[in-house]
């Protein structure tokens, strides 16, 4: 039995994500649903005057500042974190060993461990470590995305090695050591002492079908992944850590498991190298989601942000689950396009949290939305310090497709089917198709308008259309008018259409290639040709002596 996709927000759909990968997406979510609740939205560059004012920040934050207004204040925000979250907060978040301290002082359950600055020297480390029972983790304090987290660590050998990797390989000099807790690994997301999300972090895994090699297996996965808005940027990738994994596993990449076998191919749970997330929000019990609440009181001036937890399986260790890590900058992409379960409107929460007055707003039937890359651009190539983007339409969009043949591809009339658009506040694009046709979109909150575009197309004094065709359109609409000269091969209806048009046209010349040969036939085995035949002999002969001559 295959089983079921996550089921993504109706107003999250993939497509509109396409350019807001990786970091950019928690961001965008966010925005996006401020937007379209009628929230004034700006991006900043750090040449911004807002951008140098904004100490809760730290100095220099990677990535790119947005704030979002009402008639009644103004927020920014960095990634999925607000101006509430105070520095305070994201330094000690930002440090293992800090977090560490300030949990235990709280009473929150943690691994028995202790964190080690750059000057402790390697033996005094490990000294330490054979105060605690193996297994062991040793990570970086300050490393994010699970970089140079070595878990599971079952000597002193193997202690040694990893030291040595993540201090002298990775550059990492600050190291925290802690004992190994075996149980399942959750992302828990907490907003003003509620969790609105909880997911399973299962390590990258693959099933056997009793059919295809593991490698097979791996590719197969990817293609699933390829599918998710969040996990399409983080494939499997075999290297040497699966290569010893699969072989520990008793396996070699060639090999078929049999129907039903699980293989982890690592150790790290993140989503980042290939992890999976499970929703379990409806079923995470509720002493585990309040020690998740707990850890962030713990904290001060952290009001939202993500806890790392491991539900214990080891009966030895008292505590029944331990927090591992908290992110006041959490990737919210795991809970937004879980893998398996039901997406969690985290982005919802926090706009809620910053802006209650705007509660009660529903986005959820909303398909209106900026495009991410356009609207960075002027910051990016610094043509520009701050851009606001065009409010989102305060109404719900009534939307026509128009299929336009003719000659219509010329791109002064793109131009001006974008300046007639623009004039009536409409929204869509239009795209070459392929042969003599191309795909307009237009989408407005007046029907009548909508409705009237398709008699505005026909205006242009220098094209001729042959003919349109319409349909209503339910698909996300991107506020603005897009041009896109190249042909539309990407859009799944215009190639459809395509291939129908090819059909047709290959079905018409067979039938009329068929009616040649029957007449050619009809011909052929008629009376009046076979009594011509002698002259038409004798035609042939003529011709020769001609020829020769």
């Amino acid at each position: 039995m295959k089983e079921e996709q996550g089921i993504s927000l109706p107003q999250l759909p993939n497509e509109i994500v396409v350019n807001a990968q990786k970091t950019r997406l928690d961001a965008f979510a966010i925005a996006l649903e401020g937007w379209r609740r009628g929230l004034k939205l700006k991006w900043y560059t750090r040449d911004s005057e807002y951008f140098k004012d904004m100490i809760i920040f730290g100095v220099n934050p990677p990535g790119r500042l947005y704030s979002l207004s009402s008639d009644q204040r103004t927020h920014f925000f960095f990634r999925s974190r607000g101006d509430k979250v105070t520095n305070e907060a994201v330094e000690i978040g930002s440090e293992k060993d800090d977090t560490k301290i300030w949990l235990e002082k709280a009473g929150v359950p943690v691994p028995k461990g202790k964190g080690f600055n750059e000057d402790a020297q390697d033996e005094e480390i490990i000294s330490y470590s054979k105060t605690i029972p193996y297994p062991l983790v040793i990570k970086p304090t300050n490393a994010s995305l699970g970089n140079g987290v070595v878990t599971n660590i079952r000597s002193e050998k193997e202690f040694r090695k990893a030291l040595t990797y993540i201090r002298e390989e990775l550059g990492y000099p600050e190291v925290i050591v802690e004992q190994h807790v075996e149980g399942k690994e959750y992302r828990v997301y907490v907003v003003d002492d509620k969790v609105i999300a909880a997911y399973n972090r299962v390590p990258a895994n693959i099933k056997g079908d009793g059919v295809h090699t593991i490698e097979e297996l791996i590719e197969m996965k990817n293609i699933e992944r390829r599918k998710n808005a969040r996990l399409k940027s983080c494939l499997i990738e075999i290297d040497k850590e699966i290569l010893e994994f699969v072989q520990e596993a008793g396996y070699r990449m060639e090999d078929v498991p049999e129907k039903g076998k699980l293989i982890y191919l690592r150790e790290k749970t993140n989503v980042s190298s290939g992890g999976d997330p499970i929703d379990v929000t409806d079923t995470m019990p509720v002493d585990i989601k309040k020690i998740a609440i707990d850890a962030l009181k713990a904290i001060p001036g952290l009001y939202h942000g993500g806890v790392d937890i491991i539900v214990n399986e080891d009966r030895s260790i008292k505590d029944k689950a331990v927090v591992i890590e908290l992110n006041p900058t959490a990737q919210i992409g795991g809970a937004l396009f879980p893998l398996r379960g039901k997406a969690r409107d985290i982005p919802a929460a926090i706009i809620d949290y910053y802006f209650p007055e705007t509660k009660g707003i529903d986005t959820s039937n909303s398909n209106i939305y900026f495009d991410m890359s356009t609207v960075l651009e002027p910051l990016e190539n610094r043509s520009a310090i701050e851009v606001e983007v065009a409010p989102a339409p305060n109404n719900n969009l009534f939307a026509k497709r128009y299929i336009v043949t003719g000659n219509v591809q010329r791109q002064s009339y793109h131009q001006w089917l974008k300046k007639q658009a623009l004039e009536r506040n409409l929204h869509g694009y239009v795209k070459n198709m392929v042969f003599d046709e191309i795909e307009v979109v237009v989408a407005g909150t007046d029907k009548s308008i909508v409705n009237e575009f398709k008699k505005v197309m026909g205006e242009y004094k220098h094209v001729h259309i042959v003919k349109v065709k319409e349909e209503i359109w339910n698909e996300p609409i991107m506020v603005g008018f897009d041009i896109a000269e190249r042909f539309n091969t990407s859009n799944l209806k215009s190639v459809q259409y395509a291939l129908r048009k090819l059909d047709k046209e290959l079905k018409h010349m067979t039938k009329k290639k068929n009616r040649m040969e029957k007449d050619n036939n009809h011909i052929l085995n008629s009376t009046s040709w076979k009594v011509m035949a002698p002259i038409r002999t004798v035609g042939k002969v003529i011709k020769k002596v001609v020829k020769n001559n």
